[in-house]
């Protein structure tokens, strides 16, 4: 019956609290019913791990919020301050309801806001529970903390950025023809962790035509001389802030005749696109400045995927800046900017920094350089 280690890094009390009473506040009058994640690790500092048994934060609009936790999982969370967050702690053994102990919680609400992530098995539940209930989903509530950073996560921001550009400056020592993707990955992993993450979250080498694959991992492909290789890597701190970056290489002169050409197009879309951030423009038109780079080089079908995607918490969150998205930008709002160039068979090739909105601009958290870095 063994569990993973709970313990993770948190902000203090003050922070915490602060939190939870925005929430309500955004909520307004819908009652929060949060799973365990990255959502309740923002809102009392514990992300937990969600079971068949449930554990869930219990925000009403009105009373006392409460954790919902098994019995046997309550001891994951001694180290929450939860008396000084204002959280009741309530305990369930097997054969309890813990999904009464919810409704009984949050009273006779017209809507409850659910998790986006919470299990079916207990979203059922919970419907079954507070039948007269219409249940939404909790993340554009929770978004609205979440999208802008406060000074203390934007530093966290900044040193998994540093910590990310210490493990790319590694890597040309692991880059070398007649190695697979898979050893080079091995090396990469174990760096990430010894620059000072938690853990190597994801890493992706994309040598030769599997670099036209955005999310290849590894495989047993030996890198080849001539080689374009993609090598996009993250993981998150021990306070649970991640990074994400992606910096493309040559393992000796590119074989392909196109290739500086082409990647020079690369870098002026993902220059202009982070030009192009300021508070007040929208996250499409962050997506449209690279795009339209890459478009008019005639290489717009071959850039398929969004411009960038927010980080936090979570390697991929609000906001998304892609076409169609007319959120506005405000100054702590974090996400990539990566646009790439695909040519399916041959190579592929991504740049990827991590930026933060600014009162008056923008700020970037990598600081290694961009251009095509033959090793």
């Amino acid at each position: 019956m063994s569990r993973r280690s709970l313990h993770q890094s948190a902000p203090d009390a003050g922070v915490l609290r602060k939190r939870l009473e925005r929430a309500r506040e955004v909520a307004a009058g819908t009652g929060l019913v949060i799973a365990p994640g990255s959502d309740l690790r923002y809102l009392i500092g514990q992300g937990g791990g969600s079971f068949e048994r449930l554990t869930a934060l219990v925000v009403p609009a009105e009373g006392s919020p409460a954790l919902v936790v098994p019995k046997l999982e309550a001891p994951g969370y001694a180290d929450v301050p939860l008396a000084e967050l204002g959280v009741d702690v309530l305990t369930w053994v097997d054969g309890d309801d813990p999904y009464a102990l919810v409704g009984d919680r949050l009273g006779k609400p017209d809507q409850v806001a659910v998790s986006d992530f919470a299990i079916a098995l207990h979203v059922l539940a919970l419907r079954q529970a507070i039948p007269a209930a219409e249940q939404v989903l909790a993340g554009p509530i929770v978004r609205e903390l979440r999208m802008r950073k406060d000074a203390a996560e934007i530093a966290e921001l900044r040193a998994a950025g540093a910590a990310i550009d210490r493990v790319h400056a590694r890597v040309p020592g692991f880059l070398r023809a007649g190695r697979t993707e898979a050893e080079v990955g091995a090396d990469i992993r174990a760096a990430i962790v010894e620059e000072g993450h938690e853990l190597a979250d994801f890493v992706i080498v994309g040598s030769g035509p599997n670099g036209a694959s955005p999310h290849h991992d590894v495989s047993d492909r030996v890198i080849e001389s001539g080689d374009v290789v993609v090598v996009d890597i993250g993981g998150p701190l021990p306070s649970g802030f991640n990074s994400d970056s992606t910096r493309t290489y040559a393992v000796g002169e590119p074989r392909d005749a196109d290739v500086r050409a082409t990647y020079a197009v690369l870098e002026e879309a993902q220059q202009a696109a982070v030009s192009a951030v300021r508070p007040g423009a929208t996250a499409e038109s962050i997506d449209a400045a690279a795009r339209s780079v890459i478009a008019a080089a005639g290489f717009g079908d071959y850039f398929i995927h969004r411009t960038g995607h927010g980080i936090g918490l979570d390697v991929h969150e609000e906001p998304y800046i892609v076409a169609g998205n007319q959120l506005v930008l405000e100054p702590g709002m974090a996400f990539s900017v990566e646009p790439g160039i695909y040519q399916a068979g041959r190579w592929g090739a991504r740049i990827e920094d991590i930026v933060i909105v600014t009162d008056d601009g923008v700020e970037s958290v990598n600081q290694r350089p961009h251009e095509l870095l033959v090793v």
